[in-house]
């Protein structure tokens, strides 16, 4: 019979948790020796920097962009029907309240606060991409989807 098989199940486990701790550790330590940047010199890797602005990205994108922020703020801006709407929200934080569920009122008050800013900057992002729209155009830039 094996030797393995002596020992209690407790204490095989213990050892075979000691080996595989042993082994990472083993593996783990030329990475930290040469720095763990993955270069074997040890320096920093040199990051590449942007050539352009990406601008031509930009303009092929605009599109789909242009209709994922639309329909994203009609979501938000739905009736208390439309799943995601912020008048949904602010009916589940009123029924929350009117059931005594403070804690839920809070966690969805929150939720209704971070919505609300979401609408904001959805905004604020259309009218940016509107300019965006307008410079693409003048440049000759891809509009295609």
């Amino acid at each position: 019979m094996p030797a393995a098989n002596l020992l209690p199940a407790g204490r095989r486990i213990a050892a075979l948790g000691a080996l595989a701790l042993a082994g990472s550790l083993l593996v783990a330590a030329p990475a930290q020796a040469d720095g763990g940047n993955g270069s074997p010199s040890g320096a920093p890797a040199a990051a590449t920097t942007p050539k352009g602005d990406g601008a031509k990205g930009i303009c092929k994108r605009l599109p789909r962009t242009e209709e994922r922020v639309t329909k994203a703020l009609n979501r938000l801006n739905g009736d208390a029907t439309v799943v995601g709407s912020v008048a949904r929200l602010e009916q589940r934080v009123a029924n929350a309240k009117a059931a005594g569920h403070t804690e839920i009122q809070t966690y969805l008050s929150d939720r209704l606060t971070a919505r609300k800013a979401m609408v904001t900057t959805l905004q604020t992002r259309q009218k940016d991409l509107k300019s965006v729209a307008t410079w693409c155009a003048a440049q000759g830039e891809g509009s295609g989807k």
